[in-house]
């Protein structure tokens, strides 16, 4: 039979009969004596407080458990793992996604979209996006055009070798009126 109580003289120098240590509320491994005063080897595999953990499971990678306020819980968020986009319009966004990211991937600029960025696209001295413009304005070339007017319609260009028609000028319609052999007057518009 194990001791639980000690007096010496009037004074208690031991008294374990209100303990309320147990093998399952002592961590595993570990070693004392009961009310009984019996010596027993911890149970418990409790190792921290978690009560005041503040993570929540979509904090946590899907799959991966973890204890939060006194139990054992799940993560929800996604592993996205190498997010990779390309951006093809000026203002155009890209969304990041929700969740973890290994941080191999990139976002950049559509390389149809970089090939457009050079130099001689760019006005001089413009810089966009670290190329700087060295497109200082060509000679445009005009055209000034007469035309004859006809009874079917008519598309009227710049010859080749012209940029942009700088003036049309339509002659008059021509009108010719003749006597004829039934005394009277023959209109002929156009031709």
């Amino acid at each position: 039979m194990a001791v639980n109580k000690v007096i010496i003289g009037n004074e208690v120098r031991l008294d374990l009969t209100s303990d309320t240590v147990s093998a399952d509320k002592l961590l595993s491994g570990i070693t004392a004596h009961d009310k009984s005063g019996e010596k027993i080897t911890g149970t418990c595999n409790f190792d921290i407080d978690s009560s005041e953990a503040t993570a929540a499971v979509a904090e946590v990678l899907s799959g991966k458990s973890f204890a939060a306020r006194g139990e054992m819980l799940t993560g929800t968020m996604p592993n996205n793992g190498s997010v990779s986009g390309a951006i093809t319009e000026k203002a155009q966004e890209y969304p990041i996604p929700m969740g973890f990211h290994d941080g191999s991937g990139k976002v950049s600029i559509n390389s149809t979209e970089q090939a457009k960025l050079i130099p001689a696209n760019l006005k001089q001295g413009v810089e966009i996006l670290g190329v700087t413009g060295s497109y200082s304005g060509e000679a445009v070339k005009a055209h000034s055009k007469n035309v004859t007017p006809s009874l079917s319609a008519q598309t009227v260009l710049p010859d080749s070798g012209y940029d942009y028609l700088s003036q049309v000028t339509v002659a008059a319609i021509p009108i010719t009126e003749t006597e004829n052999s039934a005394g009277g007057i023959t209109l002929k518009v156009g031709g």
